[in-house]
């Protein structure tokens, strides 16, 4: 028999070596190179390369597929996310930092698929039945009809999962599953990747729903392979601050349905409940108008969001004056400050800059440029935006002010939360009327002048 060649995978990247090393040559990272076994024959014990296999079914591209149907929890922010509801024998991968809530909303989600009449198997690698049971209690979710187990032994769980055939298995979490013909430890590249695609491939032969539970790196990524990503067919992530109640359920991945949907939630004593209305949820906290805050109307996934963004500028005494940013990219702010002060003449040298998305909340969408450019220039001048508008726009470096999309989602939610006044690009295109009085400006330099004046010129 020949030997089995050893192999040295990154589990940040994924990228091969050759031997160890302590840092990753293709993405830079330290000590992520962990050995792994190379796989060099086929399920039958020969080689992969000799003998011949069976002929596939082919088919063209005008045959006739049903819809795929669909099984709704109860659940609406969960079903939301997932496009609408659960597709059968499809493949879940949920990953979130520690503490976050993600065994909690998996298990009030489960007790719901099974009251609704869907046999449900929840198995965990890190729990006891008996400390699943007890946090069912303080959910009320313990009259479910669910069936619990504890295990890590893959082949144990995929045996029993063949015999009972549930319509939904959750696995709690992939990085404790151990599969015993793959020589490495549980939570491994190896070990990790073996499993989720033992665990996929079964999901698709049976038709059975597999919900897998993913532990994250210190970077936020899920951690392990990247391709354990590609082979699931929806990818979800749990985040949220820990000084904020509310968590945010987003989908960077979806097969079935948009990504980047999200669906809010509000930790409670009693569990994970729903929060129909966001944008309501995010600056009902709002004071009386302040510097440096603004309103930005943004949107994730099909959804509209309001949230308050928060800019403070102070006199640095240090040499290097700080950028801290929570909730935004910090590349982009240094990008916006670098076209206030070429463009428009606005200067934050010798300022400490603090920008700050209230409510826990992440942004991602460069619509937000125009909004984080006046909560900027109003916390520097001590001037503060009206308290009835809200702004959206992209900042070129140019100056110039891009359309974005989805503006009448955008007004539309504005106008229901009682806004008055929007500050957007002049190109921006809308088809339906809004009550809203839509200010639209060409660049960056006439909104400045517009409300604030002409300021460093």
């Amino acid at each position: 028999m020949a030997k089995s060649k050893s192999t040295f995978t990154c589990t940040s990247c994924g990228a091969s070596h050759k031997k160890w090393a302590g840092q990753c040559e293709a993405c830079k990272q330290w000590n992520t190179i962990q050995e792994e076994v190379a796989l060099s024959t086929g399920p039958t014990g020969k080689s992969l390369g000799g003998g011949r296999g069976r002929k596939m079914a082919l088919s063209d591209l005008s045959a006739r597929d049903a819809p795929l149907p669909r099984v709704n929890c109860g659940i609406n922010e969960f079903d939301r996310v997932l496009g609408g509801g659960m597709v059968p024998a499809s493949a879940i991968l949920v990953g979130g930092d520690p503490g976050i809530g993600k065994s909690t909303l998996l298990l009030q989600a489960a007790a719901a698929f099974a009251k609704k009449g869907q046999k449900v198997i929840y198995i965990s690698g890190e729990e006891a039945a008996s400390q699943i049971r007890m946090r069912a209690r303080r959910l009320g979710t313990s009259d479910a009809p669910m069936q619990l187990a504890a295990e890590t032994n893959l082949r144990d769980i995929i045996t029993t999962l063949d015999a009972e055939r549930p319509a939904l298995a959750i696995i709690d979490s992939i990085q404790t599953m151990w599969a015993d013909h793959v020589d490495s430890a549980p939570g491994s590249v190896s070990q990790v990747r073996a499993c989720a695609h033992e665990l996929t491939s079964f999901a698709k032969r049976r038709g059975v729903s597999v919900v897998l539970v993913g532990h994250v790196t210190k970077d936020g990524q899920i951690a392990g392979p990247r391709v354990v990503e590609h082979m699931v067919d929806t990818v979800l992530y749990f985040e949220g601050e820990r000084g904020h109640q509310f968590r945010i359920l987003r989908a960077v991945k979806n097969r079935f349905g948009p990504a980047d949907e999200i669906g809010v939630f509000e930790m409670t004593g009693t569990g994970l409940g729903e929060v129909t209305n966001p944008s309501a949820l995010f600056l009902s906290e709002r004071d009386n108008p302040a510097p440096g805050a603004v309103v930005f109307a943004g949107i994730e996934g099909t959804r509209p969001v309001l949230v308050e963004i928060q800019a403070l500028i102070a006199p640095s005494p240090l040499a290097t004056p700080r950028r801290a940013v929570v909730g935004w990219d910090s590349s982009r702010l240094a990008m916006i400050l670098a076209v206030l002060d070429a463009r428009a003449g606005i200067s934050f040298a010798g300022m400490d800059v603090y920008l700050n998305i209230a409510g826990g909340m992440r942004i991602s969408e460069p619509a937000a440029d125009l909004a984080v450019a006046a909560a900027l220039i109003s916390a520097r001048q001590g001037k503060a935006m009206p308290p009835d508008s809200v702004c959206f726009g992209e900042l070129s470096l140019s100056g110039a002010l891009r359309p974005i999309s989805q503006p009448d989602n955008r007004l539309k939610e504005a106008e229901k939360l009682g806004f008055s006044t929007a500050f957007a690009p002049s190109l921006m295109k809308t088809v339906g009327e809004s009550g809203i009085s839509v200010q639209k400006f060409d660049d960056i330099t006439s909104f400045i002048d517009s409300y604030f004046g002409i300021i460093d010129k």
